[in-house]
């Protein structure tokens, strides 16, 4: 889905940054901007702000910075197209889609409040689940004989349906409304049309997206029934391939401990934190997913997956492992670990303690070793079939990951067990040895304005340090760019890239949306040829500049008008020099000079002035 770069810039200049951030943590005044304690990592004294002109927030103690959008990214672990359209609808707006003809934008708006319809009817449902576990005694002697407090029963909003075929009558008088089935809450017997609970006499799990909201259940059974556990159905509102288990309640305990540990049920993840680890999550009866994995690395760089010992939870562990691999970069960490085959972690911590388990997640076997031994199983490597065997189960696992170094250790090590050099290994892949071209710019360059597209003239060290110097002022406060004069503007828009491209942008975001404050420029400056020149200056500004209000004393307009006169100076010089390069035959060059030096004597009269 693409969204528009102008609609991003004009959401994140309504947005109020401090009230995004201020529905999470605790900000308390502190002169210009707000304080509070980090919710990226564990501290006791406030490292945290968030700067109400800049919008913009900024943790000295972890780095972690951003916008309204990069903080629902951070803190929630919505991606950027569910954190835009988050924000959009907290502010009444509507997120235009570019690629989406108006009937397809009306089946989505359709989709979108049906999904929200579905939440309310499985919030409703949750509801009724809890309350049915307070006055069953079977599922509380069920909990409390795991171990369950009631603070942890609430904090993962577990509850109880009864026996009985249609419990959920008495929650939903019209007991026949299709949302009721589409919810997965109702089943329809094709043969009589009759309707049943889905869920009966069974402990409920609530399960939740990174926004909360409620969109599936998960059910143990407390008899000897089958199937033992039971999920909701896929929805529109739940796919078991995308979501996990116990992530919404983990997030802030994910970014304490550094890791996430994900087990194999949702009773796992209930024992675990009670036990004193809740930075656990658990699939739903299903593989782990390459989604799965892309959605837990955006709360943590860490990820350790627990596995039964036994031939099981090795098949399980591979399908984790071949989920995990796109996403194995260099700055990221991916373990594997496997109990003995008596224990899950629940039985595990109890007999050994907490100390033992936290030990063993610590020994937990590295993604490079897991994948080098998986794809050696049954392979002899002391003869050259076995040797085979093993590059041939490799190699569809080793494309699979992102380049970097770690990728090019294991070529190493796989080049090394083969006994084949690493330059045959890779021909034997179907891998080019030439470097790769740079991939092409997405969305193409920025088109320039027509006075800064013709012939730019070179300049002096002298005029680019001046323009640097512009260019702060106008990234701190756009409104400066409204006190140079249309001159001006032309001179400034064609200097040499990439600085005359950064002022023509400036310059025509100017005249499509006024003044933006630095939050809202940065977003219009994804992929952009100058965007590194731009976040290097605004870096030399204390980071972020001011909004677009402040008074033109506060914004340095003197220092720029100055600078402006420096930039004209210099090119005068060149072209004077220019100009007496020129045959003395040539019937303009007297009359040429004459008006450069003029030029000159008047704007350094003008510089004397001021």
């Amino acid at each position: 889905m693409a969204i528009p770069q102008a609609f991003i810039q004009e959401l994140v200049s309504r947005a109020d940054v401090v009230d995004i951030v201020g529905r999470y943590v605790q900000l308390k005044k502190g002169g210009a901007n707000y304080l509070g304690l980090c919710p990226f990592h564990g501290e006791k004294s406030p490292s945290f702000t968030v700067s109400p002109a800049k919008q913009f927030y900024h943790c000295f103690g972890c780095g972690k910075n951003g916008n309204a959008i990069g903080f629902l990214m951070d803190y929630a672990g919505m991606n950027f197209v569910e954190a835009v359209k988050d924000l959009a609808g907290q502010y009444g707006m509507q997120v235009p889609e570019e690629d989406r003809s108006p009937a397809d934008r009306a089946r989505a708006a359709e989709e979108r409040q049906k999904q929200q319809t579905l939440t309310d009817v499985l919030e409703k449902a949750g509801a009724a689940y809890r309350k049915h576990l307070r006055t069953s005694q079977r599922a509380i002697g069920y909990f409390k004989g795991r171990g369950v407090s009631g603070e942890i029963a609430r904090m993962y909003g577990l509850g109880y349906a009864p026996e009985g075929w249609r419990s959920l009558a008495s929650v939903f008088p019209e007991y026949d409304d299709p949302l009721l089935v589409e919810s997965g809450l109702v089943i329809v017997n094709e043969e009589d049309d009759k309707r049943y609970d889905r869920f009966r006499d069974r402990v409920m799990f609530p399960i939740r997206n990174v926004k909360g909201e409620c969109i599936g259940f998960g059910g143990r059974v407390l008899g000897d029934d089958k199937p033992k556990y039971l999920n909701s159905p896929e929805t529109p509102v739940f796919s078991k391939g995308r979501e996990l288990y116990g992530l919404f309640e983990a997030r802030n305990a994910l970014r304490e401990a550094g890791y996430v540990l994900v087990t194999e049920g949702y009773m796992d993840v209930v024992a675990l934190a009670q036990l004193g680890f809740p930075n656990a999550v658990a699939t739903l009866g299903t593989a782990c997913t390459t989604e799965h994995v892309h959605k837990l690395f955006r709360f943590t760089d860490t990820v350790v997956f627990s596995f039964d010992g036994d031939a099981a939870g090795r098949r399980a562990a591979r399908k984790a492992l071949e989920g995990a691999l796109p996403y194995a970069t260099d700055v990221r960490t991916v373990k594997f670990l496997f109990l003995p085959p008596e224990h899950d972690p629940d039985s595990f911590i109890r007999e050994h303690g907490r100390d033992a388990f936290a030990r063993y997640v610590q020994g937990a076997v590295p993604l490079s070793t897991f994948l080098v031994e998986a794809t050696a199983e049954d392979c002899d490597l002391s003869t050259a079939e076995g040797r085979s065997r093993m590059l041939s189960n490799a190699a569809p696992l080793w494309k699979q990951m992102p380049d970097g170094a770690l990728k090019r250790q294991l070529l190493s090590q796989f080049s090394e067990r083969s006994q084949l050099g690493e330059h045959e290994l890779m021909e034997f892949w179907g891998i080019a040895t030439a470097s790769k071209a740079r991939p092409a710019r997405r969305g193409g360059e920025y088109q320039k304005r027509a006075y800064g597209a013709g012939h730019r003239q070179a300049i002096k060290p002298k005029s680019v340090a001046l323009a640097e110097q512009i260019a702060r002022i106008v990234l701190r406060n756009t409104e400066a760019w409204h006190e140079l004069t249309d001159d001006e503007h032309h001179l400034l828009c064609e200097l040499p890239s990439p600085h005359g491209d950064l002022f023509s942008w400036v310059d025509s975001g100017y005249h499509e949306h006024g003044a933006q404050p630095w939050a809202a420029l940065e977003v219009g400056l994804a992929d952009q040829p100058f965007r590194e020149l731009a976040l290097k200056l605004a870096e030399l500004d204390n980071l972020q500049p001011s909004s677009g209000v402040s008074e033109t004393e506060e914004i340095g307009v003197p220092e720029m008008r100055r600078a402006v006169r420096g930039i004209r100076l210099d090119a005068i010089a060149n072209e004077i020099i220019r100009v007496s390069q020129m045959p003395a035959s040539d019937p303009g060059r007297h009359e040429r000079l004459l008006e450069l030096s003029r030029r000159q004597k008047e704007l350094l009269g003008n510089n004397t002035a001021s």
